[in-house]
């Protein structure tokens, strides 16, 4: 083999790598939970909560006039899917801004809470999410205690210290099959005193959105909106009182 061809070899096998690599990458995000026609009707406004599209999303606009609570879904989960949970929380009484990822996954817009946080005016600011949006959430939160209030956690838990004074709720269903039960365990290290830790009976990991089931969970004794409800009064009562 010529020098020529191994120097041309040398440049064409990085870059194939690369291509193979982004391939990948493309066909893994395209294949993610879609919403179910259920949660669409979520998405339009009603007398208590008015809905409407923002640069970053969705923004539940109820009743409240100072607490405010942004969003960050699940992996490969497609975001809309939580809006029948968001609105309720919204009806009663906190707004909720409903971020969209990038290739739908939280760990590209991780800080994405600081534009909203800085273009609405709201005395107290929650962020939250379900599973890896809501690892992003408490990521987030470590780094950002001063922007915020609370914390709040579904099916998901931090990796990092959380400041003292954050008002933090973490919920997971009984029959949750996807959460890692270990690390939720080792996570409550990291959480300050006094967090309140929920679990819904009956209630699995798909169940905090609209999207069907999802690959490893275990089937839920409850329905979604059930659990939903539920999760609702948990988050509002913590954050409201």
């Amino acid at each position: 083999m010529s020098k020529i061809t191994i120097k041309k070899w040398i440049w064409i096998v990085p870059v194939l790598v690369i291509v193979l690599l982004v391939g990948i990458f493309f066909i893994y995000t395209g294949q993610y939970y879609h919403a179910h026609s259920t949660a669409l009707s979520s998405l339009e406004s009603d007398d208590t909560v008015t809905v409407t599209q923002t640069g970053s999303g969705w923004l539940f606009d109820g009743p409240s006039q100072d607490k405010a609570l942004i969003f960050y879904p699940g992996a490969k989960v497609e975001e809309t899917a939580y809006s029948p949970l968001l609105h309720q929380i919204a009806a009663e009484g906190v707004d909720v801004f409903l971020v969209k990822m990038p290739f739908r996954l939280a760990f590209f817009g991780a800080d994405k809470a600081s534009d909203l946080i800085s273009e609405y005016e709201y005395d107290e600011w929650y962020i939250g999410g379900h599973s890896l949006g809501g690892a992003m959430a408490a990521n987030y939160a470590s780094k950002h205690n001063e922007r915020l209030n609370g914390l709040v956690l579904l099916a998901a838990y931090p990796t990092k210290p959380l400041a003292k004074g954050l008002k933090v709720i973490s919920i997971y269903g009984s029959n949750d099959g996807v959460l890692n039960m270990e690390k939720l365990e080792a996570g409550r290290q990291y959480l300050p005193e006094g967090a309140t830790v929920c679990v819904i009976e009956g209630g699995n990991h798909a169940g905090f959105g609209n999207y069907g089931d999802q690959s490893g969970d275990k089937k839920a004794s409850i329905s979604a909106e059930e659990q939903q409800r539920q999760t609702t009064t948990l988050i509002t009562q913590n954050l409201c009182e």
